[in-house]
């Protein structure tokens, strides 16, 4: 879980960098300004949860099952967070109606929320 948790940091930042690169030069003349900002939200939460994950991959020993929900958590609520969003700001591009995703987007952000709680609970838990 450990070597996971630091790879899936590191695909998410990496992807992260490509993204918003993307966004940032090719996006800016087919989006729409609010499409633009929200696309840009999914990166910059996306690489958020990449470092906490690289973080975390160092600091955990995933010997417990908190341990590895952290993690769990984190990297499917950042999937669900920001890959929905980058369907949702194409939704007028593309000619496919992703609306359906807005719903799911918020399910994501409260995995990843849950996920900072148990971190922070884990913090407390097990200080020095």
């Amino acid at each position: 879980m450990k070597t996971f948790t630091l790879v899936i940091g590191g695909v998410y930042g990496l992807l992260s960098v490509i993204l918003g690169a993307f966004g940032a030069h090719a996006l800016k003349k087919v989006l729409s300004v609010d499409k633009l900002q929200s696309f840009e939200t999914g990166v910059r939460y996306q690489m958020y949860s990449a470092l906490f994950l690289l973080i975390v991959g160092y600091i955990l020993k995933f010997e417990s099952p908190s341990e590895k929900w952290i993690s769990i958590l984190m990297i499917a609520g950042t999937f669900i967070f920001s890959f929905s969003i980058y369907l949702l700001s194409f939704s007028d591009v593309s000619g496919v109606n992703f609306k359906f995703l807005g719903p799911v987007t918020p399910v994501g952000g409260l995995l990843m929320i849950i996920s900072w709680a148990m971190l922070i609970f884990y913090f407390i838990k097990n200080r020095p």
